[in-house]
């Protein structure tokens, strides 16, 4: 398995912490070692929880873990003039309106709290009334099966992990399940390592891209790694704490333990078949 193809996707919501550098680092060693390439996506469709300083976050974090992309934003100014996903969004619009002209997408006006006794999915609501979501309908069961990259398929129940997402918000913005599919095809991704609470998501992905014959996405490899956890057993979260990769640059630390840490991670993977 030469050549790989893969992406570092941060988003600027808040400062990187140690588990966002350990999914950049394991995706930079494969590629490294395959000869392959590194994409820099900076996934900032929430514009709403972008900030400056999260963007420069992203340049001095990947600086200081020593990873070195091949394409992509060179600098913050880079980015913003030339690499925003606002500037891409018109293929995950088209593929919008292929998944609705197949009836794959129906209208919803539910909030979070009605979602449980949702009756939209077969109301036929109108696609084009305001404060309307898209939903991918979803069939009941769905099994979807990811290939792994040191080993063969995992298959995943779409219809029991992530029932129904939705794929336009009620801004009339593709969300990110369909921008995130939509990138990967469009920079040819073929090898995508993530954290294992994004396997729904992978699912999804890969069954948006059956719908739409996007054969290229369906034959990518996936790696999904475990995550760190903080000292009470939970997902690490974007702030300004011990764990962020800036409190760690501010304090002199190195991150030679960080590289160590995706190094014995890798090796582990690997031996289990993962």
């Amino acid at each position: 398995m030469a050549g790989f193809r893969t992406r570092i996707a941060p988003t600027p919501s808040g400062y990187l912490h140690a588990g966002n550098a350990l999914d950049f680092l394991l995706a930079h060693t494969l590629a490294r070692e395959s000869g392959g390439t590194v994409l820099l996506r900076i996934d900032d469709l929430d514009a709403g929880r972008a900030r400056p300083a999260y963007v420069q976050d992203i340049f001095d974090s990947l600086h200081w873990l020593g990873i070195a992309w091949d394409e992509g934003p060179r600098d913050p100014v880079d980015f913003s003039s030339n690499w925003s996903q606002a500037g891409r969004l018109e293929p995950a619009h088209e593929m919008l309106w292929q998944l609705r002209e197949m009836g794959a997408l129906f209208a919803c006006t539910c909030s979070r709290k009605q979602l449980t006794t949702c009756a939209c999915r077969d109301a036929g609501l109108p696609f084009d009334v305001a404060d309307t979501v898209w939903r991918l309908r979803v069939p009941r069961p769905c099994p979807v099966s990811i290939k792994g990259l040191f080993s063969g398929t995992v298959a995943v129940d779409l219809g029991n992990e992530m029932p129904d997402p939705v794929l336009r918000q009620r801004n009339g913005l593709p969300s990110y399940q369909l921008v995130s599919l939509a990138d990967d095809l469009r920079f040819g991704i073929d090898t995508i390592v993530r954290g294992a609470d994004l396997l729904p998501s992978t699912a999804c992905q890969l069954h948006m891209a059956g719908l739409l014959c996007a054969g290229g996405f369906l034959n990518a490899r996936f790696l999904h790694h475990p995550l760190l956890t903080d000292e009470r057993g939970r997902k690490l979260s974007k702030s300004e704490g011990a764990s962020s990769l800036r409190s760690m640059r501010m304090a002199g630390a190195s991150s030679a333990t960080l590289q160590r840490e995706a190094a014995e991670m890798l090796a582990r993977l690997r031996a289990q078949g993962l």
